[in-house]
């Protein structure tokens, strides 16, 4: 920087030479004026790109974490509820992680009329829309014409919601009499209730019921929710709702799996249900058995369905009650219990056709693999994925066109695949894990073959599984059930929400419907009407 002259000197200067030295020194000031400028948006361009530098590398972080959750090694062994939660966190900090930038974005960008537009999906159709109009604060032509026209307009949908509200139904039965005295009272009779003199409404006993079996949260959790808006309810008091109203929707789920078992073909599985042994006071370990159908992978006429039984164990003579009726195909996983319903003796029906799942195989291969890897697990896992990618590629036609491509594509790999894993069986220890892998395959063979032979079977007994995920849901939030009985309810209305589910059916607006009409005397003789594949009968009758 240049020393300032002396004012004094500056002075004695003649005029013409004095107004160049200011004339200059105006100059170098502008100039140095415009290089700290540039210095400074230069210090807050290298800041803002440090932290967008930052942000990237937080991003990639996090795209990697989501892809090791969704593709890891370990993905096999998380159920799906566990993949979701890990997925919800790591998609909440990549959202958060993204807002910071659009708002460094804005806040280094001089045009800030108009916010970033967000793609978002369409909202249904059929939800109440309420419109707010904002017009210009004046529309006067600037040209003195007067006021503009219009032309157009945009619009912007975004989803609200209206928190739940309770609220008292008061139902008045006015009595009226003859003013004379000569006649009787005359009033109109009372209304028909699910609960006959109970506080709760239809809807309110569907609310609860949805809750817990299809939100997964407990009685004790919803009492707490009571309270908090003003209303004080016992767990006890909503237990006794939900069990009385499981007692009126019995006759549903069992029409239900008389149908089911009218099938050619069925799924299987069962979980873990702890349950309250009260002359001990601990958990015995019961169990939830589910039988499902669903037929839209082979785009078949029936609806899909699935009922869930409790039984006090894991004994295959369980299974074979449920299944009394039954006779066909049934997928399953390896269980041995399943067995007996092969046996020429098996009671109630003819012996079974038992399929095995491919995905439990494939689980047994990936449980043996060590952690450095396995040439053996690796051929053997990329075989079973270009049998699954077959079945992608057919999933929806029909089941003679599944057969076909099924015998002519499939067929060598599944023939394939059995000469490597018998020649590597002979070749390992069959005490090692993977040897212990292999026997498994080995032994279950021909159940895992028989897709092969049947366009209307699946590779696998997935889709079972995920119906019984949500009661492991439902088993870890309310930590055990009360009791046998107590459990045989759970059971029967995980029933009616799973199919609901399945159908595209909304569970509240079933649940709902179907007590309003058992409170109003539905006919047993027309129960099918009340089945969740038959809501749009249902709701029809009801409007």
């Amino acid at each position: 920087m240049s020393e300032a002259l002396d004012p004094a000197r500056l002075s004695a200067l003649p005029a013409d030479l004095r107004a160049a030295f200011e004339a200059q020194a105006f100059e170098l000031d502008a100039e140095r004026a415009a290089r700290q400028h540039v210095e400074a948006e230069k210090a807050d361009l290298e800041a803002l790109n440090a932290e967008l530098k930052a942000a990237n590398e937080r991003l990639e972080h996090l795209l990697r974490e989501f892809r090791r959750t969704q593709f890891g090694p370990q993905s096999e062994k998380l159920d799906e509820d566990q993949l979701n939660l890990a997925f919800e966190d790591i998609e909440v900090a990549i959202a958060e992680t993204e807002e910071a930038l659009d708002r460094g974005r804005e806040a280094s960008n001089d045009n800030k009329s108009e916010p970033g537009q967000r793609r978002s999906r369409a909202l249904p159709k059929d939800l109440p829309r309420i419109e707010s109009v904002i017009e210009p604060e004046s529309i006067a032509c600037p040209c003195g014409c007067g006021e503009m026209v219009r032309i157009g307009e945009d619009r912007t949908e975004r989803l609200d919601i209206t928190p739940a509200q309770f609220r008292v139904i008061v139902t008045i039965r006015p009595r009226y009499a003859c003013p004379k005295g000569r006649a009787g009272v005359s009033q109109a009779p009372a209304p028909a209730h699910l609960i006959e003199g109970g506080l709760p409404t239809e809807a309110l006993l569907a609310q609860v019921i949805v809750s817990k079996y299809s939100e997964h949260l407990p009685l004790y959790r919803q009492a707490q929710v009571f309270a908090r808006h003003g209303v004080p309810l016992d767990r006890s008091t909503l237990a006794d709702w939900v069990g009385r109203a499981a007692f009126h929707l019995a006759p549903i789920v069992d029409r239900m799996a008389e149908l089911l078992k009218g099938s050619s073909k069925l799924f299987m599985d069962e979980t873990t249900a702890p349950v309250l042994d009260p002359g001990r006071g601990k958990t015995k370990t019961g169990y939830l058995w589910a039988l499902a159908r669903d037929e839209r992978p082979f785009a078949g006429t029936a609806p899909p369905g699935v009922v869930f039984r409790y039984a006090p164990g894991r004994g295959g003579e369980h299974a074979e009650q449920m299944l009394i009726g039954f006779n066909g195909v049934l997928q399953v996983d390896g269980y041995a219990g399943y067995n007996r319903l092969e046996r020429v003796d098996r009671k109630g029906g003819s012996p079974l056709r038992l399929v095995y799942c491919w995905a439990h195989a494939r689980r047994e291969v990936i449980k043996a693999t060590p952690e450095a890897g396995s040439p053996v697990a690796e051929q053997i896992l990329r075989r079973i994925a270009g049998l699954y990618a077959i079945e992608k590629e057919i999933r929806g036609t029909s089941p003679e066109e599944r057969l076909a491509v099924r015998q002519h594509r499939a067929k060598p790999l599944v023939a394939a695949l059995k000469t490597f894993v018998w020649a590597q069986r002979e070749r390992l220890s069959r005490n090692s894990h993977m040897g212990k892998a292999l026997g498994y395959l080995v032994n279950h063979w021909d159940g895992l073959s028989l897709y092969l032979e049947n366009g209307r079977v699946e590779m696998d007994n997935n889709p079972v599984e995920n119906l019984i995920r949500p009661l492991t849901l439902s088993r870890k939030n309310s930590l055990f059930a009360g009791h046998d009985e107590g459990a045989q309810s759970w059971a029967r209305l995980a029933s009616l929400i799973g199919t609901c589910k399945l159908n595209g059916v909304e569970p509240f607006a079933y649940m709902k419907a179907t007590l309003e009409a058992l409170a109003a005397g539905h006919r047993n003789a027309d129960i099918d009407a009340l089945l969740p594949w038959n809501f749009g009968t249902l709701r029809a009758a009801a409007a």
